[in-house]
């Protein structure tokens, strides 16, 4: 444990005293659902307006819009929300990116809309952990840090997405442009309740794959149709099972199509998930879909079209996201706090950065539980706790200290 600084414990002080839980509350009750587009609209504006007490002006950047596939098989565009971009010091020479994701699982019709207190120390409500929670919490930490004698010595770039949810398809060529030339990321996903990180990750690949097949009349002349139904479930099978062969999860989620019990179906899209642990599994899985596609239109004697894609690589522990995990379990030393990690399934936009060379601790945010249901819930002491390990972590970066894995 190293003895912290005057300068350090003002600035702790300062973070820890931020108004997070009000910002939480207010953030909460938006409903910004990933295609919720006027509640994010809304949600953007208020971000906004919070981020802008730090030095730069936030920029908000029309989301790319995304293409995916329908029930009945027909690419359709969909629009997305706008992102919010802070550049602050940019011509610094150590530049940090710190990202967050304004969107929630929640669409606008959802049940889960309100906030409610379990106890003293636990709120109820949508989007509080994951991640309204965490983004007070790098707001508390950069508005603390910008107050100490430090805030000079980095630059850093604040990434704020309104897709993270859908899988970052909008923003991913914003992150990897903010990604480009950092020193280090953080990312404000929530810690488990124990206050647990999460540490290596798997990737995820989703897939639409649409078959076509033939329309007969299910009596007259079944002989001359070709079953796209049949086709699909015979191409879960075959990834389920070839997965399965080499160690690779895979969840066929869902198979869209069919019609009257009387009719030979023509048209089926099959949904598909991977998480490979690594870029060899990577590679692995994408054989796999294009292999068994394409045995199954041959034996099937009808078309395949495989839509989708791996859209989060896998982000493994190497020797530099190593050392700024090490260096973020020392500060939490210094504070008193054990930090610990562990592998995870998971996967977020720290797998995109990872991807891009930048080591990222991407569960800087608060400590919660039961995300994506009806029962996510944030502990509040969490809020200035990680307010000030944040700080501290952005203070002992100005201060020089180095990522164990860099190249001297």
């Amino acid at each position: 444990m190293i003895a912290l600084t005057p300068d350090e414990l003002e600035m702790l002080d300062r973070a820890g005293d931020a108004p997070m839980l009000d910002q939480v509350e207010r953030w909460a009750r938006v409903n910004s659902g990933s295609h919720n587009m006027a509640g994010l609209a809304e949600m953007a504006a208020l971000l906004a307006d919070a981020f802008s007490a730090l030095p730069g002006e936030p920029k908000l950047i029309e989301g790319t819009p995304v293409e995916s596939i329908d029930t009945d098989g027909r690419t359709i565009t969909r629009t997305m929300g706008r992102h919010m971009l802070l550049p602050v010091r940019p011509g610094a020479p150590v530049r940090l990116l710190l990202t967050g994701h304004m969107d929630t699982v929640f669409a606008a019709g959802h049940p889960f809309q309100t906030l409610s207190w379990l106890d003293g120390n636990t709120l109820n409500g949508p989007g509080v952990a994951d991640m309204k929670g965490g983004l007070a919490i790098m707001l508390a930490a950069l508005r603390a840090f910008e107050a100490s004698p430090l805030s000079e010595r980095i630059g850093y770039d604040v990434l704020i997405n309104s897709d993270e949810e859908v899988g970052s398809l909008s923003s991913a060529a914003l992150i990897a442009q903010a990604a480009r030339g950092k020193t280090a990321a953080l990312t404000y996903e929530p810690a488990l309740a124990d206050g647990t990180l999460a540490g290596a990750r798997a990737g995820s690949g989703n897939f639409s794959i649409l078959v076509t097949g033939v329309s007969a009349h299910a009596g007259r002349n079944p002989q001359d149709g070709r079953n796209a139904l049949l086709a699909a479930a015979d191409l879960a099978l075959r990834l389920a099972e070839g997965a399965k062969a080499i160690g690779l999860p895979c969840n066929p989620a869902k198979i869209d199509g069919g019609g009257p019990n009387n009719m030979v179906p023509d048209r089926a899209i099959l949904r598909v998930n991977f998480r490979p642990a690594d870029a060899a599994m990577q590679m692995a899985a994408q054989a796999l879909v294009d292999d068994s596609a394409a045995a199954v239109m041959i034996a099937h004697r009808l078309g395949i079209h495989v839509h989708g894609g791996f859209n989060r690589p896998p982000k493994p522990m190497n020797a530099r996201t190593q050392g700024l995990f090490d260096l973020v379990k020392r500060a939490g030393a210094d504070l008193g706090l054990a930090i610990g990690w562990r592998d995870t399934g998971g996967v977020c936009d720290g797998n995109n950065i990872a991807a891009c060379g930048v080591p990222v601790v991407d569960t800087m945010g608060a400590r919660g539980g039961a995300i994506h249901s009806s029962d996510e819930f944030l502990l509040i002491d969490s809020l200035a706790e990680r307010a000030r390990l944040s700080a501290l972590v952005l203070a002992r970066l100005a201060q020089g200290t180095a990522i164990k894995g860099e190249t001297p």
